[in-house]
């Protein structure tokens, strides 16, 4: 007799079924996902100059990625996928939270791996391979083994939703959602176009140690990211920032976090500069960054 329990579990299982050959081993520590015919999807902490790519049917073929988008944590190989299927990298409504997902994942080239949670945040962000702050991460709580970033993460469906990165301390797990700016991304990377994305080129104390150092040495309380360093002749470098300004704001924005600062960058990307607001011991002053040159 069918009953919900029994109609959930063998979805779950028809859903993985379905999705497992398109499910590949990346490298040593890694996963991926075949997106297209000869193309594999992964994060880029996943990859070097060359990787080997593990099937389902127990073959392993040596690739070097189109382009690895370390920032952004994503890296696109190209790849003979030998008649694997492919999970369509197709934007649809994004989960909401509480919605069941899939993990899958393939450590290490093995078995496949899966397991079953629920959308527990939306809009996460989360440290790139390089400190850059990536936003809009979707947080689940399937359980999944080492070894399985850059796996894909489905919802009950079958449909692939978002690409598995990492483990959050807590054990929750962060998925990059699979959206109209992610498939351009993969397309961009699977041409060999990298992102470009501004950076200060600044060492940042975040706004409590900010606030701590300036009352150590008498200053008034304000919220904004210490400058600890400057990187030579990078763009803040170049617009006269220096060791002690306190940045607040960018563009316009306020920057009481590093994520304030990152979405600020973002919104700067295609002017080229940006107008930012720091102050000098006691002096407001606003300076002009381009970052054309960086």
């Amino acid at each position: 007799m069918s009953t919900p329990a029994v109609e959930f579990s063998e979805a779950v299982a028809g859903a993985v079924a379905a999705a497992g050959a398109s499910v590949v081993g990346v490298g040593r520590a890694g996963s991926g996902v075949v997106v297209a015919e000869g193309l594999v999807v992964t994060n880029a902490h996943n990859v070097r100059d060359t990787v080997e790519v593990h099937f389902e049917d127990g073959t392993t073929k040596e690739a070097s990625p189109a382009g690895v988008d370390m920032d952004g944590d994503l890296a696109v190989v190209p790849v003979p996928t030998g008649g694997h299927p492919a999970l369509a990298l197709e934007p649809g409504e994004s989960p909401a939270l509480g919605n069941v997902v899939i993990g899958l994942a393939r450590p290490r080239g093995r078995a496949l791996r899966a397991g079953v949670g629920f959308v527990s945040g939306l809009d996460v962000p989360f440290g790139g391979p390089r400190g850059h702050i990536v936003t809009g991460a979707l947080e689940h709580s399937a359980a999944l083994p080492h070894g399985s970033s850059g796996g894909p993460l489905l919802d009950v469906s079958g449909r692939l939703v978002g690409i598995n990165t990492h483990r959050e301390g807590d054990g929750f797990y962060l998925a990059l959602p699979v959206t109209a700016e992610l498939k351009g991304r993969v397309e961009a990377l699977s041409r060999g176009e990298v992102p470009r994305r501004p950076r200060l080129g600044v060492a940042l104390a975040p706004a409590r140690a900010a606030r701590r150092l300036r009352q150590a040495v008498g200053l008034p309380e304000r919220e904004g990211l210490l400058v600890q360093a400057v990187a030579e002749d990078g763009p803040a470098a170049r617009a006269g920032i220096r060791r002690g300004d306190l940045i607040v704001s960018v563009a316009g924005r306020p920057t009481s976090t590093l994520v304030d600062l990152a979405l600020a960058l973002e919104a700067t990307a295609p002017a080229g500069t940006a107008q930012i607001a720091l102050v000098r011991g006691t002096d407001d002053l606003t300076l002009s960054v381009s970052f054309a040159e960086a």
